[in-house]
């Protein structure tokens, strides 16, 4: 998480106009022992303070649009892109995107070319969106048109769970090919998780992975959580996910 790594000392200048921004310099960082500090750990806290503000901002704004709004983590390459394009095929309900990336809009485009209203945020050397950066994009978003806002996360099994962006759930995406043991090795993560999913399913023939055991893990760390299995080359269970969400919707 940022506020192990010391990211966030340096994280989190705001200028005298409201604007956000990062200056993430992680070499300086690790193992540096000021983290051990009292007063590091107490700036520490008021940027995470702020943070959470922040997202409840962006939550009463969701509220107001009667939108929910999805967070959606993993490491780089589980899917995330593709589930959101899967999901568009489905048109069961109406989405938008704010999408998160280190660099390029190439994700943004995707989602754009199927239609999708998709804001690309640019988060530089961030590891994470943060709330203040969902709450810009908001300004771009045309909420009164969809049923969903999706939040799609830098790739990255870390320093994003440490930050609420205003979501009102979150989906954490693992896939075949990363192998075994990523929810025993990232447990902060997979306790966020509203939904696990285990995406990429259709290459088990191709990897030694046990399913069974990991979804037992996930359920040690979070009993309650709720877990699907997807691949969007299958659209059953692309439609179990969708089905899964607007029942979240109904529930609202």
């Amino acid at each position: 998480m940022c506020k192990d790594c010391g990211c966030s000392i340096v994280e989190d200048v705001h200028s005298h106009d409201g604007n956000h921004s990062h200056d993430h310099h992680h070499e300086h960082l690790h193992d540096n022992p000021q983290l051990n500090d009292p007063k590091t750990i107490s700036v520490i806290t008021k940027i995470l303070d702020k943070n959470d503000q922040e997202a409840g901002h962006n939550r009463e704004h969701f509220n107001s649009q009667g939108v929910l709004c999805i967070n959606l983590m993993s490491s780089p390459g589980s899917g995330k892109t593709a589930l959101l394009e899967a999901l568009s095929d489905l048109d069961e309900f109406k989405f938008s995107v704010i999408e998160g990336d280190l660099q390029t809009s190439r994700d943004a485009d995707r989602l754009k070319a199927k239609g999708i209203e998709a804001h690309q945020i640019q988060t530089g050397s961030a590891c994470h969106l943060d709330a203040f950066m969902v709450h810009k994009a908001l300004h771009h978003m045309d909420l009164g048109s969809v049923d969903v806002c999706f939040i799609e996360n830098v790739g990255n099994l870390v320093c994003p769970a440490s930050y609420d962006v205003g979501s009102h759930l979150n989906i954490v995406l693992v896939s075949i090919p990363e192998g075994e043991d990523k929810i025993a090795k990232y447990p902060v993560m997979f306790r966020q998780a509203d939904l696990i999913l285990f995406t990429k399913t259709d290459l088990l023939p191709y990897f030694e992975y046990d399913m069974q055991k990991e979804k037992e893990m996930a359920r040690k760390l979070k009993p309650n959580v709720d877990i699907l299995e997807v691949s969007t080359k299958d659209e059953e269970s692309v439609k179990k996910v969708s089905e899964w969400i607007k029942f979240k919707m109904r529930m609202r």
